[in-house]
């Protein structure tokens, strides 16, 4: 039976990394920038917000929910201000997921990402289930995501994660044709080439585990000990294995609180100490593959 998905992958052996210095491991932060962006009301959809917010089980209501409205406002206001401060004293480069109608709601966060030299990613147009957006309305919304992006940072994004996708989104993607990577996959511990759609793409996986959302899920991490004890535990097993790369995510509204910034703290920490680890940003490691691992025609 054939079927359009690739459940092989690299198989037995993976291709040698090659990370810069020799390191045995790339790591790589993400932030998701949010805020604004999520179904209300205010921005013309049926109900509330209801997914990934410290109310965990919430309802979407068809008026304004003012308790979700300020868990995701807190992520804006003070949440990412913090890890701000917590990334930048210790110099560890980032790259922001963002979503484009929340970054055009809070320039001061955008120019504060700019002069850090964090990249920014593009995170599509709203943070709303594109399931089942018609195809011309998802890819109008990729297309308005670009423009906004490149209006505010004074080029275009360059990496892309919808996180909430459509079966369309993929292709969508590919046939735009101007991202260096995709991150929409969860696939691998490795960059990889997807040509399933006309196109090369290269695929820069991300991570659901190794995520604050698992701290405001049901099956998740009951406080930062645990996440910061996951966070350690994959990636001394990544390092250990060697050639891999390992992608931590982030939400201002989340990892922003208190406790579990200082959990986020404790793991940069502890990967810092470390001298075998290439700390990069998400384009960082796209270019590297590049470079190393072009793309190579099947048989070829």
């Amino acid at each position: 039976m054939s079927l359009p998905r690739d459940l092989t992958g690299f198989g037995p052996t993976i291709p040698e990394a090659r990370w810069p210095g020799g390191a045995r491991i790339a790591v790589q932060f993400v932030i998701n920038y949010e805020e604004g962006a999520e179904n209300s009301v205010l921005n013309g959809d049926k109900g509330s917000e209801a997914f990934l917010s410290d109310m965990v089980g919430a309802a979407s209501h068809p008026a304004r929910a003012m308790a979700m409205e300020s868990l995701y406002e807190y992520g804006s206001r003070a949440g990412f201000w913090r890890l701000h401060r917590l990334f930048t004293a210790r110099g560890v480069p980032v790259t922001v997921f963002g979503v484009a109608a929340a970054m055009e709601m809070n320039p001061v966060a955008v120019e504060a990402m700019l002069d850090s030299g964090w990249e920014v990613a593009s995170h599509g147009y709203r943070w709303i289930d594109y399931q089942y957006v018609p195809e011309q309305v998802e890819a109008e919304h990729i297309a308005r995501a670009i423009e906004i992006h490149t209006r505010l940072t004074g080029s275009r994004p360059l990496g892309w994660y919808q996180g909430r996708t459509s079966p369309n989104t993929a292709r969508l993607v590919a046939e735009e044709g101007g991202f260096v990577y995709d991150a929409d996959s969860y696939a691998d511990d490795l960059p990889y080439w997807d040509d399933r759609h006309g196109k090369p793409q290269l695929i820069v996986p991300y991570s659901l585990d190794a995520n604050d959302m698992k701290l405001v899920a049901l099956n998740g991490f009951a406080e930062g000990e645990q996440f910061y004890r996951y966070l350690r535990d994959t990636y001394d097993q990544l390092r250990e294995e060697g050639g891999r790369m390992m992608s931590i995510g982030l939400h201002a509204r989340i990892a922003g609180r208190p406790a579990r910034a200082r959990a986020v703290a404790r793991f940069l920490d502890h990967v810092l100490e470390s001298e075998d680890v290439w700390i990069a940003r998400r384009i960082d490691i796209a270019h590297h593959w590049l470079d190393h691992h072009p793309y190579l025609e099947a048989g070829a």
